[in-house]
């Protein structure tokens, strides 16, 4: 396996091609290779199929999962400054590490590359979760995701019904996928300091024949109406997603006067597909 060790320090790559970080794109970078070397063994073999990093930044992760042993690794990279320090990496390990320049938003990921699949991040706090959500979407085409979050979003992806963290997230995660949450890194580890802890979670999509059928639009739209105003009764809230919200969680078996929290993910999928077989359902919004 190459060795990344003859590669130049990340600092003096940050040095040489202006990489200081910027807010406007959520960057912190992670400079501690033994921090990514961890992150990268938590993905685990990498040997076959297609890794995909996305916001590399200055490279740091993407050497550990060459050195874990990613036989084809895909870069997604917005910000031309890291593009090119990420294409020097490219060069040094001919046919290894693929780069597109691109918003991660805007990528199709069961597009990239052969099958097994996996994404290996540590996201820009900015738009994790919008990334994350679209990700859920392309569940099916996926092995696993190993992603850095802010440790309060994970809270969030794992959080039981009747607890504070429990909401949208928590709902549309955990029906597609099983959570792990791995381990958290202090804001002193990044360049520079984030104000929160962050964390490594692990999300691998449940096997077909153990995930419930669901039509993921239809959660998403029913998880919004339900904790848009998720003090309020399901009978209330869920007008936004139904013209007969209360004949909808009786069909379901959900008493009307339950809220949101209340709810476990399989009563969210049920109405989830209550919604999809009901013609006099209102436009999403």
């Amino acid at each position: 396996m190459p060795s990344a060790d003859p590669l130049p320090p990340l600092r003096e790559v940050i040095a040489r091609h202006g990489l200081a970080a910027r807010k406007s794109l959520g960057q912190h970078f992670l400079l501690d290779l033994n921090l990514t070397d961890r992150i990268a063994r938590a993905a685990g073999d990498l040997s076959d199929g297609t890794t995909i990093e996305v916001g590399p930044g200055p490279g740091g992760l993407t050497r550990s999962l060459i050195r874990q042993g990613a036989a084809r690794l895909v870069c997604i990279e917005r910000d031309a400054r890291a593009v090119a320090a990420i294409g020097e990496l490219a060069a040094a390990f001919p046919g290894r590490i693929e780069v597109i320049a691109a918003d991660a938003l805007t990528i199709d990921m069961a597009a990239l590359g052969p099958a097994p699949r996996r994404i290996v991040a540590n996201l820009p706090y900015n738009i994790s979760t919008a990334l994350l959500t679209r990700w859920l979407h392309a569940a099916p085409a996926l092995e696993s995701m190993t992603l850095m979050f802010q440790k309060e979003v994970v809270d969030r992806l794992i959080a039981p019904p009747r607890t504070k963290d429990y909401g949208r997230l928590s709902v549309l995660t955990q029906v597609v996928c099983a959570v792990t949450r791995l381990f958290d890194i202090a804001p002193s580890a990044f360049v520079p300091p984030p104000r929160v802890v962050s964390t490594v979670a692990r999300l691998v999509p449940h096997a077909p024949a153990a995930a419930p059928a669901v039509d993921l639009h239809a959660l998403e739209a029913v998880t919004a109406a339900a904790f848009g105003q998720r003090r309020k009764m399901l009978r209330t809230s869920l007008r936004a997603a139904f013209l007969a919200p209360e004949a909808a969680l009786t069909a379901c078996g959900i008493p009307p006067t339950a809220r949101a929290e209340d709810l476990e993910p399989s009563q969210f999928v049920a109405l989830a597909s209550h919604k999809r077989l009901q013609s006099n359902v209102l436009p999403e919004k």
